[in-house]
């Protein structure tokens, strides 16, 4: 009898187990448990190389996570017949990392990091809204204001190695929240920014003013419009609008003041031959730009025009400085260049052929940083630009410029550059002594450039 009744035990002790281990294995397919020992759901992910990025998504498509990195091998060579001898080179002129993720349907997140120079700088940081008409979100972190078709344009797509000198004068990435919305003719931006805090110095710079000063950081308030009044498969028409009201802020070295500075399009030559040096005592900015694009087939050219005032403080006069530039562009194998409705501007283009595609280009950009009324003269300079590009595939491109760089003879790198001749025929710095006629001042070259890229 003692032995029926262990029997027995141990039978429903054998049951028991087995249908606990049941029931923790049936759990265990649905439920996980985080590194905080949280219970969470999950969902399958899908992995698979879309043209060269790495992309996973769950089976509802409500969840994915992409890499997007980017390696861009620079070098160049500088004509000898100048006032300021310069250096020939290489550099990789970005190296980044990033991650994005759709989660939850509606929700974005993105990373990214840039780690050439051998220093980590952060680019983007923000979270994004999708609504569900899918023509309307909200974003919040650091990012790219809305101003500028040539700076807000990612540099794997750009058609030439550098962006033009007056683009310099747009804002880059800042905090901020920024509202967009877009439709079949027309997109519409507008967001509050305030600091950058992608380099370390200007981080600093920015602690430091409010620890010592209690100074706020200023902010700006930037929007821009486009009207596409022809868009298809083949072929768009692009004009925009864009401004910023902008007050000082506490990213500089010097608070309240506002600086313009450009190197010649170039990041091996790192002179800054235009330089307003700080510019003191600003009460606010403002900026103006008129964006002019377009596409048909292989064929695209994309110009704008900016201008920046600089209202001082007192009696003191505005600064103004403005600029624009224009270019085109040629596939030569039969591709074809697409547009971004959504963000206004040229994204990768479609290959003519399985083994790549030729493109030819030409642009001329200018920018004067002088105001003879406001008492500051910074330089102005021209470029003229011819590049060619091999795309290979949709992650591999050989990049060629010829730039020719034309200075004007205030164009001394606040007072650091030889600009002309003396009457004594020295070379001086003073652009107020240069004997040498207009238009043969200021130092001028030519550069061959090149970039080896790859994008995955």
């Amino acid at each position: 009898m003692m032995k029926n009744k262990i029997y027995t035990l141990v039978v429903a002790l054998v049951l028991y187990s087995i249908g606990s281990t049941a029931q923790e294995i049936k759990k265990s397919d649905t439920v996980r448990v985080n590194q905080y020992g949280q219970e969470v759901g999950w969902l399958s992910l899908n992995g698979e190389s879309q043209e060269g990025i790495l992309k996973f998504t769950s089976d509802d498509k409500s969840y994915s996570l992409w890499f997007d990195n980017r390696v861009q091998f620079d070098g160049a060579f500088f004509s000898n017949d100048v006032y300021n001898p310069i250096g020939n080179g290489a550099s990789i002129r970005r190296a980044r990392f990033g991650i994005k993720a759709i989660m939850w349907t509606n929700w974005y997140g993105e990373i990214d990091l840039d780690f050439s120079g051998s220093a980590v700088e952060l680019k983007d940081a923000y979270v994004k809204y999708t609504f569900d008409s899918g023509d309307f979100n909200i974003k919040a972190g650091h990012f790219k204001e809305s101003f500028g078709m040539e700076t807000t344009t990612t540099s794997r797509y750009l058609t030439f190695i550098e962006r033009a000198l007056s683009s310099k004068l747009d804002p880059s990435r800042t905090l901020g929240i920024q509202v967009n919305h877009w439709a079949d003719k027309y997109i519409l931006a507008a967001g509050v920014h305030f600091n950058t805090i992608g380099d370390l110095e200007e981080v600093t710079f920015s602690q430091a003013a409010n620890k010592d000063f209690g100074v706020d950081e200023g902010y700006s308030l930037t929007g821009r419009a486009v009207f596409k009044p022809i868009y298809d498969n083949e072929k768009v028409l692009h004009l925009g609008v864009v401004g910023s009201y902008r007050t000082p802020k506490t990213d500089s070295e010097v608070i309240g003041a506002y600086r313009f500075s450009t190197r010649a399009i170039s990041s091996i030559n790192r002179r800054k031959y235009i330089d307003t040096d700080d510019i003191l005592n600003v009460d606010h900015n403002t900026m103006l730009g008129f964006e002019l694009a377009g596409a048909y087939k292989g064929l695209m050219f994309q110009s704008e025009y900016k201008t920046v005032d600089v209202y001082r403080k007192g009696e003191l006069s505005t600064m103004n400085i403005n600029g624009y530039y224009v270019q085109a562009a040629y596939l030569l194998f039969g591709g074809k260049y697409n547009y971004n409705g959504a963000e206004g501007e040229f994204t990768r283009i479609e290959r003519g052929k399985k083994y790549g595609d030729l493109e030819v280009a030409l642009k001329y950009d200018f920018v004067d940083a002088n105001d003879a009324k406001a008492g500051i003269y910074g330089g102005s300079a021209e470029a003229y630009t011819v590049g060619l590009n091999y795309h290979f595939n949709p992650n591999v491109k050989f990049m060629v410029n010829y730039v020719y760089n034309n200075n004007d003879r205030y164009a001394n790198g606040k007072g650091k550059l030889f600009v002309g001749h003396d009457a004594a025929g020295n070379l001086t710095k003073d652009p107020v002594k240069v004997v040498e006629t207009k238009g043969n001042a200021g130092d001028d070259f030519g550069m061959l450039a090149f970039r080896v890229e790859v994008d995955f």
